[in-house]
């Protein structure tokens, strides 16, 4: 099974012997577990694997699903990219839910996200308001993607122009100065540049690949053999 995002930690007990025990699957519990996605959404957490049991109680019970609580799963799941979760989410959609108007529009956020389109991204979401619309009840979505994208742009780059940082996290002036201070990294000059430096970690360190050939003394002879034959 994918894995899914940790859980946060101010998980309720409830919750948990929910999650952990059968009684997960009983229909008579969807009301808590909406309740405690209600919590996430403006606590800024996300338990994806208390959602899924939502998910999953609407597989098998459709007459208690909510559309709105369905469209605020999968914009909690977007918030945790790059894990799984979106992607496990739907899974557990039936065909007419999958393709409801809201999730295909979340769908196309997803797909930009995943494909580092983050200046497409930010236009998608800005010149719409129907995003705006779908995302209003997830306090803090906007923070919470920047976030996944300064964590991309760290295992990418160990320098990056700001006009081009400016464009993946739709800041600018002091709001994107204080976002860089935030992230631990420093702006610099470069001739008529303007960089960003971040720190080196082991994903942006470059690494020096050595190539090892193991060819063997009887492989060899063969090879010399047959160009003699030539």
């Amino acid at each position: 099974m994918a894995r899914v995002s940790n859980a946060p930690p101010s998980r309720p007990e409830v919750i948990q012997s929910l999650i952990d025990g059968v009684d997960r699957y009983n229909p008579d519990n969807v009301t808590i577990l909406e309740e405690y996605l209600a919590t996430q959404c403006t606590n800024k957490e996300c338990d994806t694997m208390a959602n899924l049991a939502i998910l999953k109680l609407y597989q098998f019970n459709t007459h208690l699903i909510n559309d709105q609580v369905v469209n605020n799963i999968l914009v909690k799941a977007l918030t945790t990219l790059p894990e799984p979760d979106f992607n496990l989410c739907l899974y557990l959609l039936n065909e007419q839910m999958a393709n409801e108007e809201s999730v295909v529009r979340l769908i196309a956020l997803q797909d930009l996200l995943e494909q580092a389109r983050f200046t497409d991204f930010w236009k998608a979401y800005q010149g719409d308001d129907i995003y705006k619309e779908l995302t209003a009840e997830v306090l803090g979505f906007e923070d919470a993607i920047r976030s996944n994208i300064a964590s991309a742009v760290a295992m990418t780059f160990q320098s990056i122009e700001l006009k081009n940082l400016q464009e993946y996290v739709h800041l600018k002036g002091q709001a994107l100065s204080d976002f860089i201070k935030a992230q631990g990294w420093t702006e610099t000059t470069n001739g008529d540049l303007n960089v960003i430096s971040i720190p080196v970690n082991k994903d942006n360190e470059a690494k020096t690949v050595v190539l090892a050939e193991n060819i063997r003394f009887e492989q060899l002879i063969r090879v010399i053999g047959h160009s003699n034959d030539a």
